[in-house]
């Protein structure tokens, strides 16, 4: 329960503004993305009740959205699944260049092949997915995809990939060097032998619970995010991010408003709020992930020094939105290998 006194700040400011702000705000966003401290000052300054429902892989984003009446106003897919939801006619035109979190964001972002006329999305984190290891299973080198594709001794039955082939294909691509979206099916022929001959050494295709397969050494290698592996290793998991030379598959999420959205204003309020200098580094010191919208960096927690992870120095290439072709056989690579 809030104090009195918070509540009554809450209404008075509530009086102040239009309609929507005395409604509710649904977000679906990636599984505990959102700092709760923001949440709730969020909820302090407008009054807006906020919900949230996560998701662990852009696959079930999207088809929560294809399925229609989704009851969201506020989703944060990758880069590429923005692409898609835009050409399906899933998103609201919020505008978003004129809205005041643009001002915020970096302007390498703006203009983007995602959204080149910036009128569906504020980006929220970007980063890579790669593998981090155990290092009380494995102690030698981690600078190639190799080790997690073809595992060496150590890890025999000790990997763990995810339960969704978006990252895991392109990063197989990067390892063969097949490009990101081939048509080709000789070339991903190679990447279904490759993944079905890694197979017997996966001991789980999950993205659940992830910190505590790999943080325990369950497992000792595991597909994962650069800043969950930062948070896990602060922990005090032993484990370490690799750097693979073929290179690492960058991510940026985004802020979307799904088409029909019930309180496209309140979702728009949230978005600025969360682009807020101050409240940027608050999202940024809890997620762990970079940031592209302005900090603070008198308080900004991560650095190179203390969080290599957010701070790759092998090439990133980002997924891209594949034409119809290329994702069949993304799909069917991925559906063959887990009969």
């Amino acid at each position: 329960m809030k104090p009195k006194t918070l509540l009554g700040a809450a209404t008075a400011v509530a009086l102040a503004l239009p309609a929507y702000a005395d409604g509710t705000l649904n977000l679906y966003t990636w599984s505990d993305s959102i700092s709760p401290e923001l949440i709730e000052k969020f909820e302090a300054q407008t009054g807006i009740t906020v919900n949230t429902d996560g998701f662990n892989s852009n696959e079930d984003a999207l088809t929560k959205l294809q399925a229609g009446s989704s009851g969201y106003d506020i989703v944060t897919p990758s880069q590429h699944f923005v692409k898609i939801m835009i050409d399906e006619g899933l998103l609201e035109d919020i505008g978003a260049k004129d809205l005041a979190a643009y001002a915020q964001v970096d302007d390498k972002w703006k203009g983007q092949w995602w959204d080149p006329e910036n009128a569906y999305s504020i980006p929220l984190a970007y980063g890579t997915a790669g593998f981090a290891v155990n290092r009380d299973v494995y102690e030698g080198p981690v600078d190639s995809w190799a080790v997690y594709f073809t595992p060496p001794a150590d890890l025999k039955g000790k990997v763990a990939s995810l339960s969704y082939p978006d990252e895991v294909v392109g990063a197989a691509q990067l390892f063969l060097g097949v490009p990101f979206c081939s048509e080709d099916k000789a070339e991903m022929k190679k990447v279904y032998d490759l993944l079905m001959a890694q197979k017997p050494d996966v001991a789980a295709y999950s993205s659940d619970n992830i910190e505590n397969r790999l943080g325990t050494a369950e497992v000792g290698a595991h597909f994962w995010w650069d800043g969950n592996v930062l948070k896990t290793r602060n922990d005090g998991a032993n484990i370490v991010y690799a750097e693979p030379k073929e290179g690492l598959v960058g991510w940026l999420d985004s802020f979307v408003v799904p088409k029909g959205a019930a309180n496209v204003e309140g979702a728009k309020q949230f978005i600025d709020f969360m682009s807020e200098e101050e409240n940027a580094t608050i999202q940024y010191n809890y997620y762990a992930h970079s940031s592209p919208v302005k900090l603070d960096l008198t308080k900004a927690k991560y650095t190179p020094e203390n969080a290599p992870e957010l701070f790759p120095t092998v090439p990133v290439e980002f997924s891209k939105a594949c034409s119809p072709a290329a994702q069949d056989l993304v799909t069917k690579v991925w559906t063959d290998l887990l009969k």
